[in-house]
């Protein structure tokens, strides 16, 4: 009997995170639902998911943890396994913005490396210490083409903000990260993808809401609309059933148009 596939999703108690949860739950996953302080949203993701499940016999747990923190991770992959035994896929997709928008002039350096830890150093790592697991052959993977690792970027990753300098270079470093670990790990059946969404209605971009409604409007996406968690669920969820066999490495832009060039 082939096991049921295990998805380990970092920042899944909100936002994009839970989006990409629910999807995965409704593929047929179980769903390790990694949160580092809202244990009450990580509990209402988990009854989102049990909702959206085809099979009883997925599962769903949460697991606190910051992404930041070396121990953190360690622990966090550890209850993982405790858990359901086995990790098939990783999505990561927790990130933060800086506390405050500055000017390049004005960037702090607590804020540069509080968002390099997060944004970049914790992911990287997260993915080293999976993939070291993958490759001690603990067990095969249960997902249509390989184990798979998704990087959730930002269209932050080559379009300049001044104001979130911080935030640009993080979300650079982790595209890098995605085709740096998409070479590693080809020729050991694991897939590697970058999602990169535009300008998604979460919280983090709740407080300039009018200033977008308002490009948007005017244009500055070719959809002309907010992008939303589901969007990027969707595209997680296409990546989980194997519908991209024969690419590794690669972006695909969740953005309604916004990274084409335009006269």
């Amino acid at each position: 009997m082939t096991p049921i596939p295990v998805v380990l999703i970092t920042g899944a108690s909100r936002g994009l995170g839970r989006g990409i949860a629910i999807q995965a739950a409704a593929e047929g996953l179980s769903v390790a639902i990694n949160y580092a302080s809202n244990a009450a949203a990580a509990e209402d993701t988990v009854e989102r998911c049990r909702r959206a499940a085809p099979h009883e016999a997925q599962r769903f747990v949460p697991v606190k943890a910051d992404i930041s923190s070396r121990d953190d991770r360690a622990a966090m992959i550890a209850q993982t396994l405790d858990a359901f035994g086995r990790i098939d896929a990783l999505v990561n997709n927790a990130g933060i913005a800086p506390r405050v928008r500055a000017d390049l002039t004005e960037t702090s350096e607590a804020s540069f490396e509080e968002l390099l830890r997060v944004n970049l150093q914790g992911p990287f790592f997260l993915t080293q210490a999976v993939a070291n697991h993958w490759l001690a052959k603990h067990h095969d993977a249960a997902l249509p083409g390989g184990f798979k690792v998704i990087f959730v970027t930002s269209i932050s990753a080559d379009t300049a903000s001044i104001n979130r300098g911080e935030y640009c270079i993080s979300k650079a470093g982790l595209a890098m990260t995605s085709q740096l670990w998409a070479v590693r790990l080809a020729a050991e059946g694991v897939q590697v993808l970058e999602l990169r969404p535009g300008i998604m209605a979460t919280d983090m971009t709740s407080g300039v809401k009018d200033k977008y409604d308002a490009l948007i409007a005017e244009g500055l996406v070719p959809q002309r609309r907010w992008g939303s968690a589901e969007d990027v669920g969707r595209a997680v969820r296409a990546v989980l059933a194997g519908h991209f066999p024969f690419t590794t490495g690669d972006v695909i832009h969740l953005d309604g148009g916004f990274h084409i060039r335009r006269l």
